[in-house]
């Protein structure tokens, strides 16, 4: 009988997240880089989500946390915290999936602080049942990470990030299933990023950054040693820039560019290949991800892409726009993203929408994803940097 493993449970689910779609006339061989916790690559805060998922080098606010610690002291306010809800797969009827976030930091001085942030993913609730369809049990799988990080300018214009994360996955409670004991995974990762700003003192000018994340251990679900997962390590490369119209008006155009470090999987699925696969040492596949997709232009595809611009009024008000890129033979994630914010004092808010795409079975599961933050800045005030920060 074959074993019902829970990362089918959850990889079916997470897979619709990721809208794969493939034409099954076409040559191409498709081979998606995967790894456990995708909750880890969804943007969680509504403001990137609006702008395509633009976040690397954009002007710096509190949701620098999630993507580039090292922003945070660009920042003008000395203590800030944002929260996000994010409804998930909402337009495939699901309406207990979704991902909540919580991040905030504190400056020690003006040249360096620290962070800290929570997300928490729910699955809902789901049916395991055997190799015969008989139904076993329910649970209600969730994922959560929890991490620390530091950060510090090297001079006035460029600084640096460094955080540790704490990763759990509880995909069935414990529970014994066809005789596989299935217990909680957990990992521990840790962060790098870089930032560097040329803005002058009216917030005109390039910046750019560099952050690599998710560099830590496999995760695994039972006592198998040889089941283990890799976790989305993660390489990004980022610039904005900022063009000022008036004192009060100012536009922002950022790009991205992301790169799972996870090892491509085989193109021929035998015993062998799978086992030289999931048997790389977890320095080795970050390494080896960038050589192991067939040549050149495959690995180029491997990397996705995002674009994005908002536009500020007075930092008060802003509104954006977005595009995510992803190869067909990748993931074929494609969409446009809306967004708006607005600010009044120390309080904000953000909104994002995914605009819908694709009809029928390859309609895209993430249309009419909304995203909704909040934002605190505790005590806004002038660092004397020459960046402006974020608007709302």
């Amino acid at each position: 009988m074959k074993q019902l493993t829970v990362k089918i449970c959850a990889g079916l689910l997470l897979a619709l997240s990721f809208s794969i779609e493939a034409s099954s006339q076409s040559d191409d061989v498709i081979r998606v880089v995967t790894s456990a916790v995708p909750f880890l690559k969804i943007s969680p805060d509504a403001r990137a989500g609006g702008m395509g998922d633009v976040a690397i080098a954009t002007n710096p606010d509190v949701n620098a946390v999630y993507y580039n610690l090292a922003k945070i002291p660009f920042t003008r306010s000395r203590t800030s915290i944002t929260t996000t809800y994010t409804p998930w797969l909402r337009d495939l009827g699901l309406n207990d999936v979704y991902l909540a976030s919580l991040a905030g930091y504190h400056k020690l001085s003006e040249d360096e602080a620290v962070a800290a942030s929570i997300r928490y993913f729910s699955l809902g609730n789901i049916q395991f049942t055997d190799a015969s369809g008989n139904n076993l049990s329910e649970f209600r799988p969730r994922e959560f990470s929890v991490d620390f990080g530091y950060t510090r300018k090297l001079s006035e214009k460029l600084g640096i990030g460094v955080a540790l994360r704490y990763i759990n996955s509880n995909l069935a409670g414990g529970q014994n299933i066809n005789g596989v004991n299935y217990k909680s995974g957990s990992a521990v990762s840790g962060d790098i990023t870089l930032f560097h700003t040329g803005q002058n003192a009216e917030g005109v000018g390039l910046n750019w950054g560099l952050a690599i994340t998710n560099l830590g251990t496999k995760i695994s679900y039972t006592s198998d040693a040889q089941q283990k997962d890799y976790i989305p390590a993660n390489l990004a490369i980022g610039a904005s820039y900022t063009w000022a119209f008036d004192e009060t008006s100012k536009l922002t155009a950022g790009i991205d560019l992301n790169k799972l470090m996870v090892p491509t999987p085989p193109a021929v699925s035998d015993d062998s290949s799978l086992r030289a696969y999931r048997n790389k040492t977890v320095i080795s596949s970050w390494f080896s991800s960038f050589g192991d997709a067939g040549g050149f232009s495959d690995e180029m595809k491997e990397f996705q892409v995002s674009v994005g611009g908002e536009y500020t009024y007075n930092d008060q008000f802003a509104l954006r726009a977005g595009y995510f890129y992803e190869d067909k033979l990748k993931g074929n994630r494609k969409y446009f993203t809306l967004g708006a914010g607005l600010k009044y004092n120390v309080f904000g808010l953000n909104f994002s929408y995914l605009v819908p795409s694709g009809n029928g079975v390859n309609r895209n599961p993430l249309s009419n994803t909304l995203r909704f933050s909040l934002v605190f800045d505790l005590d806004s005030q002038t660092n004397g940097s020459g960046v402006t920060t974020t608007a709302p």
